[in-house]
């Protein structure tokens, strides 16, 4: 995302600034704002200092450290177990997409696979590599003994 100005020179009418915000590389929303006052434009030259420098450093840098999770509970005690596996997007602004896990050697046979595709020895990927949300959860059950399962590679869709 992208956010420009266009401040008016001299010669330009000062009642309105035109503000425009690029979300795709081709689409962007233009925003006009009555300025009838020094207050006013101010707080438009404040608030597009803020957002440019929120959107220059990146959303997904401030989740770099809350990355998903997995947690892994026993909810049958037959022979063999049942677990419930949840994938837990810890960032609280941005969605997570390409969840992939080490999943070692996990039987594509105990899971559907749009829930959990095995791809490989120790990779999988959660609900096909679709978004998570922020702070979103995703659960998939298997019966087999407990396979150790942890993130291995993920990517925050607002980078």
């Amino acid at each position: 995302m992208f956010m420009s100005m266009h401040f008016p020179t001299t010669t330009e009418n000062l009642s309105k600034v035109p503000i425009y915000i690029y979300y795709l590389p081709n689409y962007y929303i233009s925003i006009y704002i009555e300025m009838k006052s020094l207050p006013a434009m101010k707080l438009l030259v404040w608030s597009y200092l803020t957002f440019a420098f929120l959107f220059d450093h990146g959303w997904g840098a401030r989740c770099s450290s809350n990355g998903p999770t997995v947690q892994q509970t026993q909810v049958g005690f037959g022979n063999p177990p049942k677990f419930t596996a949840q994938v837990q997007n810890n960032c609280p602004v941005c969605p997570i997409i390409n969840i992939h896990l080490k999943c070692g050697s996990f039987s594509q046979a105990l899971v559907n696979p749009r829930l959990l595709k095995v791809l490989a020895y120790n990779d999988c990927v959660v609900n096909a590599g679709l978004p998570l949300a922020p702070l979103q959860s995703f659960s998939f059950n298997y019966t087999h003994q407990k396979y150790p399962m942890q993130p291995a590679l993920w990517f925050f869709q607002c980078e």
